[in-house]
C-alpha cells in the first residue's frame, strides 16, 4: 500500500452494513481508477467493483472478484491485476490486512476498531439497526396468507403459513419494503352451504329428528358444537323453519362464529392483518354499477383474452404458458372458483400495489401457472409471486400424532399453540425454509433446556438482562420484572454515556461482534429471498457466540473501563438477539 491520504472512511448509514461495502468498494474503486492513471493496470474503463461475504472466515471479511472480470479486458493474468489494486489501496485504519488467494480473489480483513465501532451503532439505534431502504423506488407489496375457509377450524398447516407469512412481512418491512397483509375470506360459494347445511342437519338431531347427513357435508365435533350453541340460545325455535330458511340462517351464523375464532387465534399468535378481505364483495356492485368481478373480466376483454365457447365464457390463459384455458363463468352462469381469483388479483391492483405475494399451500402447486397468467394479461407480468408453504408432519417423542386426544380427529392449530407455545411454535414453523417439509416434535418443542434451540436463544437474551441488572439500581430491576421499565431505560441509567470500545480486543469478542455487523446484509438478503428462516439459524449462532465470549471474557471485574465496555457489547448483543426474535414475531424474555 502507498502512503496516500485515506480517501474514505469506513462507517456505517443508519446501522446497515451496507454503508461498510459501498465503502470498501468505493476504496478498490478509487484504487483500480489511480492504477489505470499510472498505466499499473491496461483497462479503458472501471469495472463494477462488488464485494461478497467467504464462507470461510480464514478468507477474511470481505471478498472481491474485480480482477477476475477484468481479466479479459485486461488481457492481463488476474493474479496480476488483483496485485495492482492492492498495491493502490489508501491507507485505512479500518482495514487490518488485504490479501491475494486462489486466481485472483482480494481479500480484506478488517481491524478491530471497524466492528467496535458496531456496538455503539446498535445501541444508538436500537430497534432500527439493520434496517433498509429499497432502491428500486416504491415497493408497495400485498402478501396475503393463510386464507383459510371460514368452514372449519385451522389446521396444523395453516399455523405454519401464519408464521411463514407474518414473519416474511416483518423482514420485508424490516428491510425498507411497505407491506400490506391480508387474510382472503373464503365466504363465497357452495362450500359455504354445505357448511350451513351440515349445522342445520346436527341442530335437527341434537333435537331428536331422526335425519342423516348427506354424503357432502362438513362432519367434524365442531358442527355439533356449533349446533348445540344456537340451541343453547335459541331453543327449538329453527325446527319450525324450512330447511333453506334453516340452511341460510345457520350458514350465517357458523360463519360469523368461525370468522371469530380465526381472527381470535391468529390475534393470539401474535399475527394481525391489515385487511380480512370477504370474496363476497367481489361481486357486489359499487356506485358505478360494475363489481370487481366485472371490471376483471372488462380488462382482459379489452386486451382480447376473452372468449366465448359452448356457452362459456373462457380465459385465454394458454397465451401465458399455462397448459390449457380455463373457464371464468360456466355455460349455466355459475362463476368458477378461479373467476373469484381473477377478480380478487385485479382488485389488488386497482388498490395499488406494486407486487403481490401469495402464500398457498403446496397442493396448490397446479394453480400457480393459471394465476400468473392473469396478471400477465393485464400487462403486469411478474406481479405475482407465490410462496408454497409444505406440510408439517407431527410427531411426539419421535412417534407420529395423527389425531388430536381431545376430539380423536385433526390436531388443530389451536391446540398445537395451547400445549406448546406461541414462541416454540413459530420457531419450528419457521426454521426451515418454506419449500421444505418441517417435522415438528411436540415434545422436544416443550422442552425447557438448551436442546430447544427457541429456548437456547431466549435463554442467552435473559442471561445478559441478567448481567445487565447485576450492575443498575435493584429498582430499575425490579420495575424491569413488574413491566414498569424497559431494558433500554435501565441500561442508560446504569451505563455512561462515554465507553471505551477499543478495550473489546478478545477473539471471541471480535467474532461476537463481527457477527452483529452482518445483521443488516442477512435482513436484507432474507427479505429479498423470502427466508425468514434464515433468522433461526442466525439468532442461534449469536446466542452460540455470545456464550463463547461470556466464557472467555469475565464481564463484572475490577477494572471499570474493561467492565463498561464488555457491558456495552452485552447490551448490544441483547438488542439484536432482541431485534432477531421480534422479526420473527418470538418474545425475548428478560426473566427465564
Amino acid at each position: 500500500m502507498d502512503d496516500r491520504i485515506n480517501v474514505i472512511s469506513v462507517g456505517h448509514k443508519e446501522g446497515s452494513t451496507m454503508q461498510t461495502r459501498e465503502n470498501l468498494e468505493a476504496l478498490i474503486t478509487t484504487a483500480i481508477e489511480s492504477a489505470i492513471d499510472d498505466a499499473s493496470l491496461n483497462l479503458s474503463d472501471v469495472p463494477p467493483v462488488a464485494l461478497e461475504r467467504p464462507r470461510d472466515l480464514t478468507n477474511g471479511d470481505w471478498a472481491c472478484t474485480v480482477a477476475m472480470r477484468a481479466a479479459k479486458q485486461a488481457h492481463t493474468n488476474p493474479r496480476v491485476i488483483a496485485q495492482a489494486i492492492v498495491d493502490h489501496l489508501p491507507k485505512n485504519d479500518q482495514i487490518e490486512s488485504v490479501s491475494i488467494a486462489g486466481p485472483g480473489f482480494i481479500n480484506i480483513t478488517l481491524a478491530p476498531s471497524a466492528f467496535q465501532s458496531i456496538v455503539a451503532e446498535v445501541r444508538t439505534q436500537g430497534n432500527d439497526y439493520g434496517k433498509g431502504t429499497i432502491p428500486d423506488g416504491k415497493r408497495y407489496v400485498n402478501v396475503e396468507y393463510i386464507s383459510a375457509n371460514p368452514t372449519g377450524p385451522m389446521h396444523v398447516g395453516h399455523g405454519r403459513w401464519a408464521a411463514l407469512g407474518d414473519a416474511t412481512s416483518r423482514v420485508m418491512r424490516h428491510a425498507g419494503y411497505d407491506v400490506y397483509e391480508e387474510f382472503y375470506i373464503n365466504d363465497h360459494g357452495t362450500q359455504m352451504d354445505v357448511f350451513g347445511n351440515s349445522v342445520s342437519i346436527r341442530y335437527q338431531q341434537l333435537l331428536g329428528r331422526d335425519v342423516e347427513m348427506p354424503e357432502q357435508c362438513y362432519a367434524g365435533a365442531y358442527v355439533k358444537d356449533i349446533a348445540q350453541s344456537i340451541i343453547d340460545k335459541d331453543g327449538d325455535k329453527w325446527l319450525a323453519s324450512s330447511d333453506h330458511d334453516r340452511m341460510v340462517a345457520f350458514r350465517e351464523m357458523a360463519y360469523t362464529y368461525e370468522l371469530s375464532e380465526q381472527k381470535r387465534i391468529t390475534k393470539e399468535f401474535g399475527t394481525t392483518f391489515d385487511k380480512w378481505f370477504s370474496e363476497r364483495t367481489l361481486y357486489a356492485k359499487g356506485p358505478d354499477g360494475t363489481s370487481a368481478v366485472d371490471r376483471s373480466i372488462a380488462a382482459m376483454r379489452e386486451k382480447g383474452y376473452i372468449y366465448e365457447k359452448d356457452g362459456a365464457t373462457w380465459f385465454r390463459s394458454s397465451a401465458f404458458d399455462d397448459d390449457k384455458d380455463r373457464v371464468l363463468i360456466k355455460a349455466n352462469g355459475e362463476y368458477t372458483y378461479f373467476m373469484s381469483d381473477v377478480a380478487y388479483h385485479y382488485d389488488k391492483l386497482e388498490r395499488g400495489f406494486d407486487h403481490l405475494i401469495d402464500i398457498w399451500g403446496a397442493d396448490h402447486h397446479g394453480y400457480i401457472a393459471r394465476c400468473k397468467a392473469m396478471l400477465a394479461a393485464w400487462g403486469r407480468p411478474g406481479a405475482l409471486e407465490v410462496m408454497l408453504g409444505q406440510l408439517v408432519n407431527l410427531f411426539r417423542d419421535g412417534k407420529p400424532v395423527r389425531m388430536s386426544k381431545r376430539t380423536g380427529e385433526m390436531v388443530t392449530f389451536e391446540e398445537l399453540i395451547d400445549e406448546v407455545g406461541v414462541d416454540s411454535t413459530r420457531w419450528m414453523m419457521l426454521s426451515r425454509s418454506s419449500d421444505q417439509t418441517i417435522d415438528f416434535d411436540i415434545e422436544a418443542a416443550k422442552r425447557k433446556d438448551s436442546s430447544n434451540p427457541v429456548y437456547y436463544v431466549q435463554y442467552a437474551h435473559a442471561r445478559i438482562c441478567s448481567i445487565l441488572r447485576k450492575v443498575a439500581d435493584p429498582a430499575d430491576g425490579e420495575a424491569v420484572r413488574k413491566g414498569e421499565m424497559t431494558m433500554d431505560d435501565l441500561v442508560a441509567h446504569a451505563l455512561p454515556a462515554d465507553i471505551d470500545l477499543s478495550l473489546l480486543k478478545d477473539p471471541s469478542e471480535i467474532a461476537l461482534m463481527r457477527k452483529m455487523e452482518g445483521f443488516g446484509d442477512l435482513v436484507a438478503d432474507a427479505a429479498r429471498d423470502r427466508a425468514a428462516f434464515r433468522l433461526t439459524h442466525y439468532a442461534q449462532d449469536l446466542a452460540s457466540l455470545f456464550h463463547s465470549s461470556y466464557t472467555n471474557c469475565h464481564v463484572l471485574g475490577d477494572d471499570a473501563d474493561l467492565q463498561n465496555a464488555r457491558l456495552a457489547l452485552c447490551d448490544a448483543t441483547r438488542i439484536v438477539l432482541q431485534l432477531s426474535l421480534s422479526l420473527l414475531g418470538i418474545s425475548a424474555p428478560t426473566h427465564m
